[in-house]
């Protein structure tokens, strides 16, 4: 048991590229981490990291200790799952990040389903919509709109429909914009991608044409919240999502625009780190997550495969 600990905290700084970040991720103190670290270079007789006061770096023979540890740890993993799998009662913390929108109009209404389902899971539920890193951070899995990172393992479970809509207050002042030349003579609340920090133009699309446009603004932001409520205040047009638009469409407080118009679709996916075995408890979540989300009127994709 102690060599895979001390297996696991190796694996654990080499992903993560520090000690301190390793042993946080752990819930380890830094030198219990360090001490096991150095036990197993003892052991081995090898150096496994170099260290400066800046960085650290594998060295050759630690590298290939790294491949052998992660598949040994996936093996150990796996025959534990067997087990689990068998007994159909996966247990632990989950922690799963995604955003403040997917959480409350998907998620959390079925949740008593999924602890009703498997009653010896703990979920974290966390909302940071912002790249992270999952191995710092301690996320077993992540729920996300857009673009897919190459470095992670990624399931499409659903799909983001998107229109054109302002507010009445808005609309009143400027008038309703049908065509591209209309609209280019409008503002936006414009989004600020979390990736590149920059707002995200709009694509739009009729029959085989197809444009992209980005309006000036008076605001930006990344918070989809912000967002929505910028739009209804008046402040310019807005690319939202149908299902968060369609209770103040009902309510009169928005109106949909440009509507011979379409714009892309985004893909709702669930990833996790490509280097680590698929455990049990991440298994069950993303296949519940898959289905609750097919069946969603808003953001069902029952269709979408595997994407990775």
């Amino acid at each position: 048991m102690d060599r895979l600990v001390s297996m696991q905290a190796f694996t654990r700084v080499v992903d993560v590229g520090s000690f301190a970040g390793a042993a946080e991720s752990l819930g380890l103190p830094k030198a219990t981490l360090t001490r096991l670290i150095q036990k197993l270079e003892t052991h081995l007789a090898v150096k496994l990291l170099h260290r400066t006061t800046r960085r650290i770096s594998v060295t050759t023979d630690g590298a290939a200790y790294y491949e052998r540890c992660v598949r040994i740890l996936a093996d150990v993993e796996e025959a534990e799952q067997l087990l689990m799998h068998h007994n159909n009662s996966p247990r632990g913390t989950l922690t799963v990040d995604t955003t403040s929108g997917l959480a409350k109009m998907v998620l959390m209404p079925q949740l008593h389903d999924f602890f009703n389902a498997y009653p010896e899971l703990k979920l974290e539920l966390t909302s940071n919509g912002k790249p992270i890193d999952l191995l710092k951070e301690g996320v077993d899995v992540v729920l996300r709109v857009g673009a897919l990172e190459e470095s992670m393992v990624a399931r499409r479970i659903g799909r983001l429909r998107l229109a054109f809509y302002a507010s009445p207050i808005y609309l009143r002042h400027f008038g309703t914009p049908h065509d591209l030349r209309e609209l280019a003579q409008h503002k936006a609340v414009n989004f600020l991608s979390n990736r590149t920090g920059r707002a995200t133009p709009w694509p739009l699309i009729r029959g085989g044409e197809r444009s992209e446009v980005l309006l000036p603004s008076v605001i930006s932001t990344n918070d989809a919240d912000v967002y929505l409520g910028c739009a209804l205040e008046g402040h310019g047009i807005a690319r939202i999502s149908r299902a968060m638009a369609e209770p103040y469409i009902n309510s009169g407080r928005l109106v949909e625009i440009m509507t011979e118009w379409q714009t892309d679709e985004l893909p709702i996916s669930a990833m996790y780190p490509q280097n680590r075995h698929l455990s049990a408890k991440v298994r069950v979540f993303v296949n519940w997550a898959a289905e609750i989300f097919s069946r969603h009127p808003h953001f069902g994709a029952a269709a979408l495969q595997l994407a990775a």
